[in-house]
């Protein structure tokens, strides 16, 4: 004898082998005996085998119409065999009845299961509405496969296009949209990145770049609501100096200027002088949650997304000619020895003299003219801005770096270059407000270490390690970076605690001169107003207080963020240099092996895998020929044509150090979520 019976919403058959009251034990065609309960047995027979019953069965449930069926069904619940019998006839044989079974099961639109082979039929409203819903799966199906096959032909429907970066980065996987290109990539065994270009959906390398960056950071836009920057309502006493910023002609947010007094005595105070938004904007305010939500401004060749509004920037920034606001630390040094003998903060109304552009000044303001012991006038030189303080400030910065790199316990080294990326307009893309990513690139070199970088990174690494130790002091909380040593593999972390910085050499470092830039400095800065208000009492009346949950998220946000931002802006000096490439026809570079297979260019920003190099010692010298360059991937390979030295260079420390960033700035992956540059040093100043 055979059963049918239904198991975990299957139905299976078998060899009954024995039987009681409450169970069965039947064995299947696989040989395996299995215990069925009585409720479960829906059917027992000789014959036929049941094989031949369930293909004779699916046949004739392929011939039931549902419509007929449902309404000759019984409005009360009801047997399958019971329906058999109405629908087909009162002798309806087995393999009728086991049809019908399998046809109610598979309708579930129509009739409702009642428990082991009972049914009860659907009211009329629900059918309708599952019937339009089917019938709409169906059509969604036609328009995937009409989409898949445009696809596989070349072209991309406009749905698709419009949701390119969803469908590439961030997926609904249930969209008719990503199924298709799922679908062709599989028809077409095409990665699905390959097949969109192919299809025409990108427009341009760099607009894939630049949109799919806002569609992951800045999925509103990038515009800001209208906000007026609120007048800072403090009686500041105005500042008894001659203030200068030093920045990039390109610079709009100029955070921080320097000064210096008592040239001439025994003690030589250095004035530090950063923008005050943190005496007007209020925690908590429009102007405050706008930068929260942004956390720093975002850089990149011939662009930027400025963390707060132009007009509330220009209230607020180092305009030379006028007085103003600051929050400043005078440092005090001995005129001789260049000990520092003590540090103060005030709030005050600065009087900025000039805003230096150091791209302007560099070639003219060397180490050979700051050493001499009376540098002669500069014709370049704004007036009011001394060649006797830029002197001192250069010796001051030399001091302080050397005495950081005792603490440190080596050397700091810049062995490498900077580059300047600078878009020059052409017929075929008019500069405008951002790029078209068809301008012509220039790349220019600029030493690391130059006089006035120096200058300006020895100030700023004086003034937030001195703030962090100052907010320590004073019990105050802050936003501090922290690296406990030099190690391989330690990086530097955020947190509220004023722990050593081993890659700076200071016992502690919180950003908190850049607040027009990073949401972190001006988190720094409303600490230390209050600290410069309240002094001992200052834990009372900060914003923040030790241990705020508050502190911590800014921190987390923050961190995450400025990841992000750097990476982007790595990726596209990344393009513009592979750009350079080709509208230079450059098919050869020279560069040297660094690990792994990893080429540095030698007169460009570049780090590229090279075949052949996998081979050579580290530092080797090497004339690499370039293969294709892909601007959407950010991939160009090489090939070892030539071995320049004689001789394996050996490793310098410097290069051991920079070994992990010099690997992580190689080729970028665009990583494609379908199923089928570097950060800048810790001391430099914020471009």
């Amino acid at each position: 004898m055979y059963a049918l019976f239904e198991e975990a919403g299957k139905f299976m058959t078998g060899r009954v082998l024995s039987e009681a009251d409450a169970s069965a034990q039947v064995e299947l065609d696989s040989g395996k005996r299995v215990k069925v309960k009585a409720a479960n047995l829906l059917l027992k027979f000789e014959k036929p085998t049941p094989q031949v019953l369930l293909a004779e069965a699916r046949a004739q449930a392929e011939s039931i119409e549902l419509e007929l069926a449902w309404e000759f069904a019984s409005d009360d619940e009801f047997g399958f065999a019971d329906l058999a019998k109405v629908y087909f006839s009162d002798n309806a044989p087995l393999a009728q009845q086991v049809g019908t079974l399998l046809r109610l099961f598979e309708a579930p639109h129509y009739f409702r299961r009642a428990g082991k082979g009972r049914f009860r039929k659907a009211p009329a409203e629900q059918v309708q509405q599952a019937l339009a819903g089917i019938e709409k799966k169906r059509l969604l199906q036609l328009q995937i496969d009409d989409w898949a096959q445009e696809l596989a032909e070349g072209r991309c429907p406009a749905p698709i296009r419009d949701q390119l970066y969803r469908i590439l980065f961030k997926p609904d996987k249930n969209g008719p949209e990503y199924k298709a290109v799922v679908e062709a990539s599989r028809a077409t065994q095409t990665a699905p990145l390959d097949l969109l270009q192919r299809a025409g959906a990108i427009d341009s390398p760099y607009q894939f770049h630049w949109r799919r960056f806002l569609f992951d950071q800045f999925p509103k836009g990038t515009g800001f609501a209208a906000l007026q920057a609120p007048a800072i309502a403090d009686d500041l006493p105005v500042a008894p100096v001659r203030a200068y910023s030093i920045d990039d002609s390109m610079t709009t947010e100029i955070d921080d200027a320097l000064s210096v007094q008592g040239l001439g005595t025994g003690e030589v105070t250095v004035g530090v002088h950063i923008a005050a938004p943190g005496l007007a904007i209020a925690p908590g305010s429009a102007i405050d949650q706008v930068a929260r939500a942004r956390l720093s401004t975002v850089y990149m060749p011939g662009h930027k997304l400025t963390m707060l509004p132009d007009e509330v920037v220009q209230a607020y920034t180092l305009q030379e000619g006028r007085d103003c606001p600051a929050v400043s630390l005078y440092a005090r040094f001995d005129a001789q020895t260049l000990e520092l003998r003590g540090t103060e903060t005030r709030l005050e109304r600065v009087p900025v003299a000039a805003n230096l552009r150091h791209d302007q000044l560099d070639a003219l303001i060397t180490e050979e003219w700051l050493a001499q012991e009376a540098p002669p006038a500069l014709p370049d030189l704004p007036a009011g801005v001394q060649a006797a303080e830029l002197a001192f400030l250069y010796r001051l910065a030399r001091h302080l770096k050397a005495q950081r790199e005792v603490v440190r316990g080596k050397p700091e080294t810049f062995n490498r270059p900077d580059y300047n990326f600078r878009l020059v307009e052409s017929p075929e893309a008019p500069l405008g407000d951002e790029p078209a990513g068809r301008e012509r690139v220039e790349i220019s070199v600029r030493r690391r270490g130059a006089p006035l970088d120096l200058i300006v990174a020895e100030a700023m690494i004086l003034a937030n390690s001195s703030w962090g130790q100052w907010l320590a002091a004073c019990g105050v909380p802050g936003i501090y970076r922290s690296q406990a040593s030099l190690a391989p593999g330690v990086k530097v972390r955020m947190g509220t605690k004023a722990l050593p910085h081993a890659g700076i050499g200071v016992p502690a470092y919180a950003w908190s001169t850049s607040p027009l830039r990073r949401y972190t400095d001006l988190v720094n800065q409303w600490q230390i107003i209050a600290c410069a208000r309240h002094g001992k009492t200052a834990a009372l009346a900060a914003p923040f207080k030790p241990k705020d949950a508050d502190l911590f998220s800014v921190i987390s946000s923050f961190d995450a963020a400025y990841s992000a931002y750097n990476g982007f802006q790595g990726g596209m000096e990344r393009f513009w240099t592979l750009m350079y490439l080709q509208q230079n026809g450059i098919a050869e570079i020279d560069g040297v092996v660094i690990k792994d297979g990893l080429v540095r260019a030698d007169n460009l920003p570049l780090v590229l895998g090279v075949m052949g190099a996998q081979g050579l010692p580290r530092n080797a010298h090497v004339r690499v020929k370039l293969g294709e360059i892909d601007l959407i991937t950010l991939d160009v390979a090489g090939t070892v044509v030539e071995r320049l030295d004689a001789l394996d260079a050996p490793a310098t420390a410097a290069d051991e150090e920079a070994e992990e960033e010099e690997a992580a700035a190689g080729p970028i992956a665009i990583a494609v979520d379908m199923e089928a540059s570097a950060v800048p040093a810790e001391d430099a100043p914020t471009p």
